[in-house]
């Protein structure tokens, strides 16, 4: 899936850069990083603050299956860790070429579960100069939260905020009335978390765990219930089942596998972000398009424009988490979100540092 990231400016020629910095009066625009090391994922943002938020000038996005095996051995495999370490090479140069002043890098589940996770954060580093924190899974969602809660429509009671990453999938129930404003550490006002679990179950974890058959229908159906024993064990949101009985409520799906069934539904003839984020799918929708995913074998999944190769054999597995969680918690629609941890990363760094200059933009 393309990481939906502006070009860098950063090919401008430096007559160019000194007219707009120096020599205008205006000062240097300063530059924000998020690094987010997933199970699967190694993604980073390079942002400059903006009106409303942000604007991204540079970022990279590659699969490198970091949780590969770990199901089974309980450690990261060298050649996983060689494959992450490539990817934040490529990481550590972007940084170094933009001169970003500010900087959050995190690791999530495969780190966090993995016997030798420490070692690889030391490891990364003394490799590449990237401090990676190794954050909890509550922190994972409220920054999954943070990211997307500009697409959550406040005219509905409630939103299931619904992350599947590659080795553990957050889930968040939201209740909602009017406009909020979410800090990093908190969410205020209109917008609470009111709930939220960590799944132990990812796109790579489940794909391991359920080999892909001939048969596919019951092996999807398999992944399906496995996924819903875990989701269905989870008890303590239940004083939302009477709001989801309402159905005033509404799913966001930030994760591959749900910007992958936008692109698909919408036959893109190759992933565009700008028609993907923030797009609403109704639940026939998604039923359709893991119905012709299913139809197509591994070799077919890999043709199609917004899924490719590298997701080919991990995009049902995460259907399966997605329609999991569907069954025991029905919704009629979902909102696609491009966005996610690495946004949240973004916005609490900015947001922290115009609370800290004050009103008059003076550093307090």
């Amino acid at each position: 899936m393309a990481d939906g990231t502006k070009p860098s400016s950063h090919g401008r020629n430096k007559k160019t850069r000194k007219r707009r910095s120096g020599r205008s009066g205006q000062k240097a625009r300063k530059l924000y990083a998020a690094l987010d090391l997933g199970t699967n994922n190694c993604r980073l943002l390079i942002a400059t603050p903006s009106a409303g938020g942000f604007r991204v000038v540079d970022g990279l996005s590659r699969i490198v299956r970091l949780g590969e095996g770990l199901e089974q051995t309980e450690k990261l495999s060298d050649a996983a860790m060689d494959r992450a370490l490539e990817a934040l090479k490529a990481c550590s140069f972007k940084l170094a070429k933009s001169k970003v002043k500010r900087i959050r890098a995190v690791a999530t589940q495969a780190c966090r579960i993995a016997g030798n996770g420490r070692e690889f954060v030391d490891r990364v580093q003394k490799e590449t100069g990237i401090s990676l924190k190794v954050i909890s899974t509550e922190e994972e969602a409220r920054l999954a939260l943070r990211g997307c809660h500009d697409l959550l429509d406040h005219s509905c009671e409630a939103a299931l905020v619904v992350d599947i990453g590659g080795g553990s999938s957050e889930v968040s129930w939201v209740k909602l009335s009017g406009d909020t404003v979410v800090e990093e550490k908190n969410v205020r006002k209109n917008v609470r978390l009111s709930k939220w679990v960590s799944l132990d179950i990812g796109v790579v974890t489940i794909a391991e765990r359920f080999p892909e058959r001939d048969d596919r229908q019951s092996w999807y159906q398999e992944m399906v219930e496995y996924a819903q024993e875990k989701i269905a064990a989870f008890t303590e949101a239940n004083d939302f089942r009477e709001i989801f009985e309402r159905g005033n409520i509404h799913y966001i799906g930030t994760s591959g596998a749900v910007t992958s069934l936008g692109g698909v539904h919408l036959d893109l003839p190759s992933y565009d972000r700008s028609k993907v984020d923030g797009m609403w799918l109704d639940v026939e929708d998604t039923d359709k398009v893991i119905l012709r995913l299913l139809s197509h074998d591994l070799q077919a999944r890999a043709k199609e424009p917004c899924i490719g190769e590298e997701r080919a054999d991990l995009v049902l597995a995460g259907c399966a988490i997605l329609q999991a969680i569907q069954r025991e918690w029905p919704a009629k629609r979902i909102r696609v979100a491009d966005r996610g941890l690495r946004e949240g990363l973004l916005l609490s760094m900015m947001s922290f540092d115009r609370r800290r200059r004050g009103p008059r933009g003076r550093r307090r």
